[in-house]
């Protein structure tokens, strides 16, 4: 055999098969027909799988019954059965593109439906870790996630040969939570709504802002595939900064965390969601991230029929000094729970700065009691671009000391959050659940070591 025959000679035509005399043009059809059923511009794509073709014809051009040679020796060689040599060599070459067709997953498609779900034998593996949590350390176990996975329609636009992306990528979704302690299973529960009601979850990135640095392990133990970035929040930055609240889950430097995003993450992250660890989402996460800011630098779900008035003091109310801070605004109140953040903007105008002298003024003065909304309400109502309600269908925890069971508002739900006392892993654990509760257990991955 000629030293210099190898599969990409075999696909240009350069050699023809001595036993059965095929002709250069005739073995041409072949090969084309043949490669229009393997779809060539899919394998071009997906490199693996060319290799996977290229060692596969290699394999046969190296076998004694599919010897190659030039056509000028064609005359020379012994002929035998046509019919017989065709049906040995059609049979061997059909044979490879089935092993290449069942054991190469990129020709392997799934319903946009279920694009989204490509392993389901590992949903009850369980992996505990230990967690410190102040002064008794607490030991967590979390079933394994399934694997979720791009539908079709999402394509390969961003991702270079080796199917990874950066924090850079342009076309990735930004998500920014909390993993704190002792929110840790709603922030799991979260993550793990978010991935199997988006259609693209595999270009969303996950921001997790912590004060406890053994978390990653957990979080990589969990979603093995999950593009993340873990970023530690000194809780010195703001303890000197925070005022008593109406509920000392308010008081907890984490929640002020998201005033710092646009410090912590790179410069490159333009954008980004931020969510609380007490939420899940049912609906694809990218409509919130494609909404339009305009000229606004946050955009948030508005009720402008509450009673704006209440979240501040008497105090605050009975001197200019501070209510005149909303003169030529309309103020709204907003959830600081579901924020689409313009980042850029946000580094523009630095906004932490303005949110940290709010905060000052009320370790002096005392202007507001529920931790950090105020700030933002000072800061931002009336400069909010409006987001539809549905993405955040609040208040499922009831009000901040009772935290008692509430309804959903009317119209579409994209979003539900347990904002108020009351957690819905709390009321299950105790086996007095709202009715709502049970919308939040179908993503729940907390597993109880016996």
């Amino acid at each position: 055999m000629d030293s210099s025959l190898s599969p990409s000679s075999f696909l240009k035509g350069s050699f023809v098969p001595t036993a059965s005399g095929l002709r250069y043009r005739e073995k041409e059809r072949l090969i084309r027909s043949i490669l229009h059923f393997l779809s060539i511009k899919t394998l071009v794509d997906r490199r693996g799988t060319l290799g996977f073709l290229s060692s596969s014809l290699a394999s046969l051009v190296t076998n004694p019954l599919f010897e190659f040679k030039s056509e000028e020796r064609v005359q020379r060689t012994e002929v035998f059965p046509l019919k017989m040599m065709w049906f040995m060599r059609f049979s061997g070459l059909l044979f490879a593109i089935m092993v290449m067709i069942l054991f190469s997953p990129h020709f392997q498609s799934f319903p946009p439906a279920e694009a989204i779900r490509s392993s389901r034998h590992d949903g009850n593996h369980r992996v505990p870790i230990l967690i410190p949590a102040g002064d008794s350390p607490r030991l967590f176990s979390f079933r394994k996630a399934l694997a979720f996975n791009n539908a079709e329609e999402c394509g390969f636009r961003y991702r270079n040969f080796s199917g990874k992306s950066s924090v850079c990528d342009p076309f990735l979704v930004h998500v920014a939570i909390t993993l704190d302690v002792h929110y840790l299973r709603g922030s799991m529960a979260a993550v793990h709504s978010i991935l199997q009601h988006s259609r693209c979850p595999e270009d969303i990135f996950f921001h997790f802002l912590v004060s406890e640095t053994q978390l990653e392990i957990l979080v990589r133990s969990t979603f093995p595939q999950l593009k993340f970035k873990i970023y530690y929040f000194n809780p010195e930055i703001v303890r000197n900064l925070i005022s008593t609240s109406v509920r000392e889950a308010l008081e907890h430097p984490l929640n002020y965390a998201r005033n710092y995003l646009a410090d912590l993450l790179e410069p490159c992250v333009r954008r980004v969601i931020y969510l609380d660890s007490d939420l899940i989402v049912v609906d694809d996460i990218y409509k919130l991230w494609s909404t339009s800011l305009g000229s606004r630098t946050i955009g948030a779900p508005e009720y402008c029929h509450a009673n704006f008035t209440r979240y501040f003091t008497d105090k605050f109310w009975s001197e200019k000094r501070y209510y005149g801070t909303f003169d030529g605004r309309k103020p709204c109140y907003f959830n600081t729970g579901v924020i689409v953040i313009d980042l850029v903007k946000w580094r523009r105008f630095g906004f932490t700065k303005r949110i940290e002298r709010w905060m000052e003024v009320q370790k002096h003065n005392r202007i507001y009691e529920l931790g950090s909304l105020p700030p933002y309400l000072l800061v931002f109502a009336g400069h909010v671009a409006p987001i539809e309600h549905r993405w955040n269908q609040h208040g499922l925890g009831g009000d901040n000391v009772k935290g008692s069971c509430r309804d959903l508002h009317s119209g579409p739900v994209s979003l539900l959050h347990w904002s108020g006392s009351g957690k819905p892993w709390a009321r299950l654990d105790i086996k007095a659940p709202c009715p709502i509760d049970a919308a939040w257990s179908q993503y729940d991955l907390y597993r109880p070591l016996q």
